[in-house]
C-alpha cells in the first residue's frame, strides 16, 4: 500500500523525479489472484491500475466482439457513410487526404485496402511536410477536384482546416472529415465531421487514434452496404485482416491502450504475425523484427521507419508501402524508408544537440522548455521535443523557422494538456494555426509572434502545473530483489500486455543495489551488472542515452561500491539460444542511510 510518501524515500532521483508506488488494495488483489489463478505480482498490478474483479477477464482477454462500439454512436457517421455509399453507387471518384505520420498512413491504407476489396479503388493523397505543411490545403483539394474527384475523406486531419474546407465546399467538393484531434466549438464546412472529440459528441471513445475512428467508418460502411444487398453477388471484405494496420497506427500515435484500443492492438498483433500484408512484412524484415510482434516493435522499430518518409523523405511512401500487394515493390519501399530513417537519426542528433545547448545557455522558465532556430529540419522537431521533455521532465516545444515563419511541435507530460493550450493560443491570435491533444501538439507561428507565444504558453502551463501540484514522478509497481528478477516473472507479467500509453510496462525498484562493471557502450548508453541484498546473483542492466546526464554519472560513479536504488523494467534477453532477465534502467537514486 502507498501512504503518499516517496517510495524508498526518493524525493528527487538522478532523473529529477519523485518515486511513487502505485497503490493497491491487498484484499482485492488476493481475490483477483484466487479467482483468475494469476500470480500474486500480476494481480497486484492489475488492481493498482484500477482493473477490478469485474474488468479483469476483459482486460486479460480483449476482443473486438466485446469491446467494439457501435460506429453509429458517433455524430455524423450516418451522414458520412451515406455520402460514401452514394459515391460508390454512382461510380464517383473518391480520394483520401491523409496526414504524413503513421496514424495518417495507416488510416489511408485501411481505406485504400477496403475500397480495393469493394472493387472501387480510391486515390491516396499525402501532403508534403515541407511544401504543404499539416492538414488539408485548398490548392491540393482543388487539384483533386480537377482530376475528377468528387468526394474526399480526410484522415487524421481536417478538424481545424476551416478555410481549406470552406474553399473546397464552394468548389463543389464534398469532404468527409475523419479525425480524432481536439476540436474547437466551430466545425469545418463538410459533408460530415466524424470525430469522437467533437465538443458536441459524448462518445466515451475519444482515446482512439484516427486509424481507430477510420476502422469504425469502414465497419459502418460495410454494414450499410450489406443491408443494401451489395454483397449478394460478391464477397464481402474481411475487416479483421486490416487490424494489423489499426494496431500499428494505434501504438505509434501513443494513444492510451485501454478499452477498444487494447482490443485493436491485441487482435492486430495476431494478424501482423501472419504476414498477410506485403508492406508490413517487408517493414518487419528491414526493422529486424524476427519474433512474434509486440507493441514495442510497432512503436520503436516499425513505426519510426514509416514516419521517416514524411519527416525527411517522400511523404507518401508510408501509405504506399502499407497499401501495396506486390512483395517486390514492398521490399524496395521498405529499404528506402530504412535509409530515410538513418538520415533522420543523423539530422535529429544534430538538432537535439543544438536545442540542448540553446536551452541551457538561455535558461529555462518554469513549466516549459522552448527551443527555436532557423535551419532546423521541420521533420525531426517532434522527436527533438520528445527528447527534451524526457531530459527536463517538463513540456517541450521546438520550432523550426524559415523565411519568418516557424513550424513547431510540442510534447507534454502527464497532467498538462498541451493541445488545449496551443488551441487557446491560436484563438488568442498568436498562431497561424495549431492543434493537437493532451500529450502532443503542432502549430505554425510567425517569427514575430514567437516570444509572445512562448510567454503565453509558459504562463498557461505554469499556472496549470501550480494548480494541479504536478511534480515529475516515476510510478513504480513495487520492489524486487535481483534473485526475483526471473524469466518466469517476466513471462507472467506479459499477461498484462500489450503495453503502451495508458498501460505502461510494469516498473520495479531494486533497493540498495551494488553496481558492477559499469561502462559506456555505443555513443551514450551505460551498461552494467547489478547485485542486491548481499546476494551473489547478478542481473544484466542497461540505461539508454544517459552517459552525459546525472543518471549516467551516478551509475558510473557507483562502480566503487556505493549502494544505489535502481528502477526500471524487466525484459527477456536472448543470447545464443539462452534466455535471461535484463533490467532496462529508467532511473536511479543514491541510497541514503
Amino acid at each position: 500500500m502507498s501512504d503518499g510518501a516517496a517510495f524508498l524515500d526518493v524525493e528527487r532521483s538522478a532523473g529529477g523525479k519523485r518515486w511513487e508506488l502505485r497503490s493497491s488494495n491487498e484484499r482485492e488483489a488476493l481475490a483477483v489472484c484466487q479467482r483468475f489463478a494469476l500470480p500474486d505480482a500480476v494481480a497486484r498490478i492489475l488492481v493498482s491500475r484500477g482493473i477490478g474483479m469485474d474488468e479483469t477477464d476483459v482486460f486479460l482477454n480483449p476482443s473486438l466482439k466485446a469491446q467494439l462500439p457501435d460506429p453509429f454512436h458517433l455524430r455524423d457517421m450516418d451522414a458520412g457513410v451515406s455520402r460514401l455509399i452514394t459515391a460508390i453507387d454512382a461510380g464517383e471518384k473518391i480520394a483520401v487526404f491523409g496526414d504524413y505520420d503513421v496514424d495518417g498512413a495507416t488510416s489511408s491504407s485501411v481505406l485504400a485496402r477496403f475500397f480495393d476489396a469493394l472493387g472501387h479503388p480510391i486515390q491516396v493523397y499525402i501532403p508534403d511536410r515541407m511544401k504543404e505543411g499539416y492538414g488539408p490545403n485548398l490548392p491540393a483539394l482543388l487539384k483533386l477536384k480537377e482530376e475528377g474527384v468528387s468526394v474526399v475523406i480526410t484522415v487524421d486531419c481536417g478538424i481545424t482546416a476551416f478555410d481549406a474546407l470552406e474553399g473546397a465546399a464552394d468548389a463543389g467538393l464534398d469532404v468527409v472529415v475523419v479525425d480524432h484531434h481536439v476540436a474547437e466549438p466551430r466545425l469545418p464546412k463538410a459533408a460530415a465531421v466524424i470525430n469522437p472529440n467533437r465538443l458536441d459528441d459524448n462518445s466515451p471513445h475519444g482515446h482512439m487514434a484516427a486509424v481507430g475512428v477510420t476502422f469504425l467508418v469502414i465497419v459502418a460502411l460495410n454494414k450499410m452496404l450489406r443491408e443494401k444487398g451489395y454483397f449478394d453477388n460478391r464477397p464481402a471484405p474481411d475487416l479483421r485482416l486490416l487490424l494489423d494496420l489499426v494496431a500499428l497506427g494505434t501504438v505509434c500515435d501513443v494513444v492510451p491502450l485501454i478499452g477498444v484500443n487494447r482490443a485493436f492492438v491485441t487482435q492486430g498483433l495476431k494478424v501482423l504475425a501472419q504476414r498477410r500484408n506485403a508492406g508490413l512484412a517487408a517493414l518487419a524484415d528491414v526493422s529486424g523484427v524476427d519474433r512474434y510482434p509486440e507493441a514495442y516493435h510497432l512503436g520503436f522499430q516499425m513505426g519510426p521507419r514509416v514516419n521517416a518518409g514524411g519527416r525527411v523523405g517522400e511523404a507518401g511512401l508510408g501509405a504506399r508501402l502499407l497499401s501495396t500487394n506486390d512483395p517486390k515493390e514492398a521490399q524496395a519501399i521498405a529499404q528506402r524508408l530504412d535509409e530515410f530513417n538513418r538520415d533522420r537519426k543523423e539530422i535529429e542528433a544534430a538538432c537535439l544537440e543544438q536545442a540542448i545547448e540553446q536551452v541551457e545557455n538561455r535558461g529555462m522558465r518554469d513549466g516549459l522548455v522552448y527551443a527555436a532556430s532557423d535551419g532546423w529540419h521541420p521533420g525531426v522537431i517532434g522527436i527533438v521535443a520528445g527528447r527534451l521533455k524526457e531530459r527536463y521532465n517538463r513540456p517541450a516545444c521546438v520550432v523550426a523557422f524559415e523565411n519568418g515563419m516557424g513550424k513547431g511541435s510540442g510534447r507534454s507530460i502527464e497532467g498538462v494538456d498541451l493541445g488545449a493550450a496551443v488551441i487557446a493560443a491560436g484563438q488568442a491570435g498568436l498562431l497561424e494555426n495549431g492543434g493537437g491533444h493532451k500529450m502532443a501538439a503542432g502549430f505554425t507561428v510567425a517569427e514575430a509572434n514567437s516570444d509572445a507565444f512562448h510567454d503565453y504558453l509558459t504562463e498557461r502551463i505554469s499556472s496549470q502545473i501550480s494548480a494541479e501540484g504536478i511534480v515529475p514522478s516515476l510510478k513504480l509497481d513495487g520492489a524486487i530483489a535481483v534473485s526475483g528478477a526471473t524469466v518466469s516473472l517476466i513471462q507472467a507479467l506479459e499477461k498484462l500486455g500489450p503495453f503502451g500509453a495508458g498501460n505502461p510496462t510494469p516498473r520495479f525498484a531494486i533497493k540498495d543495489a551494488r553496481i558492477e562493471r559499469a561502462d559506456v557502450v555505443g555513443t551514450d548508453h551505460v551498461r552494467c551488472q547489478i547485485v542486491s541484498g548481499g546476494g551473489t546473483t547478478r542481473l544484466k542492466a542497461i540505461a539508454f542515452r544517459c552517459a552525459d546526464q546525472p543518471l549516467g554519472d551516478l551509475l558510473l560513479s557507483a562502480r566503487s561500491g556505493t549502494p544505489v536504488h535502481v528502477a526500471g523494467k524487466l525484459q527477456i534477453d536472448t543470447w545464443q539460444g539462452r534466455e535471461a532477465a535484463q533490467l532496462i534502467i529508467d532511473d536511479a537514486a543514491a541510497a541514503i542511510g
